[in-house]
């Protein structure tokens, strides 16, 4: 089955343009256009995405809004994709710490939308770990958020899930993390989805932020 994609963004020009790259893949599927975040929840209901590719910055609803909106109102909601012009954005670390799963620069070059697509939807690794980690250390409460500590501790993560976590949070895959641990990839998959449990977080990203927030990973 392909990946199907709704595009949100304001400038017709980049949806056309995501679209033209998109839709030159054959496992890819775009499957609606919104030019404002506000049509995202009708949208979604309607033609069910896997990945929303959606702009940080639009005039009536901006994509931080947006991604709060669908993740507590739509029951399985889509992987989130923030668009973005600027990597160092304050507006795209908090369109993550609402709920998206990764960004992508508008400037990419056709390999790397699609690739960021793909990984989006997949959701087995980290997109763009050096620039999350950035943001979290420009952005983040250099490890003094509190609810984000508290989680870890209610959390009682093993030391194997420690390890895991802290190697989510450098973006390997769950391929590459049962080879650095030396054990299978169906136990590295047991041991993400009880870290995933255990904080609460929806995807990779979530977790990786939490674990940067509350200051068990480092993000310098």
């Amino acid at each position: 089955m392909p990946v199907r994609v709704l595009l949100v963004d304001d400038e017709p020009l980049v949806r056309a343009g995501l679209r033209a790259v998109l839709e030159a893949q054959p496992d890819i599927e775009v499957v609606g256009e919104a030019a404002d975040g506000a049509a995202v929840i009708p949208l979604v209901r309607q033609v069910r995405p896997d990945v929303v590719a959606m702009d940080v910055r639009m005039p009536l609803l901006d994509g931080i809004e947006a991604t709060r909106a669908l993740l507590r109102t739509v029951a399985e909601p889509p992987k989130i994709l923030v668009v973005t012009t600027f990597e160092n954005d304050e507006y795209v670390y908090e369109a993550l710490r609402a709920g998206a799963d990764g960004f992508l620069l508008k400037r990419a070059r056709p390999a790397e939308i699609v690739h960021a697509v793909r990984l989006i939807a997949e959701g087995e690794s980290l997109l763009f770990p050096a620039s999350v980690r950035q943001l979290a250390a420009e952005y983040g409460d250099g490890g003094g958020n509190r609810a984000a500590r508290a989680v870890l501790e209610r959390a009682r993560l093993t030391e194997r899930e420690g390890e895991v976590l802290r190697l989510m949070a450098r973006g390997l895959s769950n391929a590459e993390i049962a080879v650095r641990l030396v054990v299978g990839i169906e136990t590295v998959k047991s041991h993400v989805s009880a870290v995933l449990a255990k904080l609460g977080a929806r995807d990779r990203t979530q977790a990786v932020i939490t674990a940067y927030e509350s200051g068990f990973v480092a993000p310098g």
